[in-house]
């Protein structure tokens, strides 16, 4: 292990789960994650790995099963796997994100009936605001859920649910109209357990998985589209048991799966810049390795520098919201920074390898096709600097 990416201050406890994911990564993940990744293969052996390593439950309280572990050691992990592949990372994602939310707002009968399953892995979770045409305006969306006796009927369709087809459980945002004095207010989360796989669900009639979106990257890891056609759903499966909260229930596990994506941008860079350091080493030219030219060495140094402060800053978001503190500004500038430095570390390593950057057999071709999604993933970086901005602005509001 190098010296770039370390993090002061963790347990003995943090220090051994990381030391194990490591290893699992370097020995189960990175063999086979090419291979794996061009054939948009799903990682079964690897997710039944991470199963029998108590990963799916690693955030999830120990009363239920869980290893009770902070958001810190959560994004260190993720960051792990994502040097691995991150397919793998998106994986776990949305499933921490489901966790965090039942954990934080369920209901103690939810949080009996789910966390306990999903600690095991036996429950797998997905989460789903975005709509077709639908971007980051939350606001607008037309899922609707219409009251009927001690049930909901759901009608709307749904894009963008990484491990939709996969997943056993889906947290589902949708309009509910129940007299809030804004359409924040209008907005509650539902907890739909469905049969895993594509097309109309055995178990949910009239929920459907179309199929996998294909996709440049991110494979391995199925992104589906969510229809919902007179779906009908218990009251008590409502996030939390009262309508009109569902927004600020997803917002919160936002803010989770922003310094995940931000450890994940992490996680890739260093392995992008492990790979260019490696090659650099090994390429020669003109006489001489090419890292012994100033021109690569001034590559290096800013790919390091960048690999350092986006783990450092994502190190703080995690803090952060671990201390019980707001951290949508951290989060945010986090998942930003994170994402364009991962972007700009890729680019970089794939031109210190010259041609056989754009050849499939090395491994940065795979993570130069990676990388954009973390760019628009949980928010584009137009979406952060807005966010940004505005908490900026209430920070530092000038008297009068």
């Amino acid at each position: 292990m190098g010296r770039l990416a370390q993090t002061d201050g963790l347990t003995e406890i943090q220090r051994d789960i990381l030391a194990t994911v490591r290893e699992f990564v370097d020995k189960e993940i990175i063999p086979v994650a090419t291979e794996l990744e061009h054939k948009d293969e799903y990682p079964t052996e690897i997710v039944e790995g991470m199963k029998q390593l108590g990963l799916f439950g690693l955030t999830i309280p120990e009363e239920y099963g869980g290893l009770g572990e902070s958001l810190l050691t959560y994004a260190l992990v993720v960051e792990e796997i994502a040097r691995g592949w991150m397919s793998v990372s998106g994986i776990v994602n949305t499933h921490f994100i489901v966790a965090h939310m039942i954990n934080a707002h369920g209901t103690q009968e939810q949080k009996d009936h789910f966390l306990p399953r999903m600690a095991a892995g036996e429950i797998r979770g997905a989460f789903s605001m975005s709509e077709p045409g639908l971007g980051s305006d939350v606001a607008a969306i037309s899922t609707k859920g219409v009251k009927d006796g001690e049930f909901y009927v759901l009608n709307g369709q749904k894009m963008w649910l990484t491990n939709g087809g996969t997943s056993s459980l889906v947290a589902v945002l949708c309009r509910t109209d129940e007299g809030g004095s804004t359409p924040y207010k209008n907005m509650t989360t539902f907890l739909i357990e469905k049969t895993p796989g594509f097309g109309a669900n055995p178990t949910v009639p009239g929920l459907t998985v179309p199929g996998k979106i294909e996709k440049m990257g991110y494979k391995g890891v199925d992104t589906t589209e969510l229809v919902l056609q007179d779906v009908r759903i218990p009251a008590d499966r409502i996030l939390g048991g009262v309508p009109g909260r569902g927004f600020y229930q997803m917002m919160d596990g936002v803010e989770v799966g922003r310094v995940n994506v931000a450890a994940r941008g992490c996680g890739v860079a260093r392995r992008a810049f492990e790979l260019g350091i490696s090659y650099a080493q090994q390429r020669s030219t003109f006489g001489k390795k090419i890292a012994e030219h100033q021109a690569i060495q001034f590559k290096l140094a800013e790919m390091a520098t960048k690999v350092e402060a986006a783990h450092q800053m994502m190190v703080m978001a995690a803090r952060k919201k671990d201390s019980g503190e707001r951290n949508d500004l951290e989060a945010g500038m986090a998942k930003y920074l994170a994402s364009e430095y991962c972007k700009e570390v890729v680019e970089d390593a794939f031109r210190i390898h010259g041609g056989y950057g754009f050849s499939k057999e090395y491994e940065i071709e795979r993570l130069y096709r990676e990388a954009p999604m973390l760019l628009i993933g949980e928010g584009t970086a137009e979406i952060q600097k807005m966010i940004i901005g505005r908490r900026l602005l209430e920070e530092y509001r000038i008297a009068g």
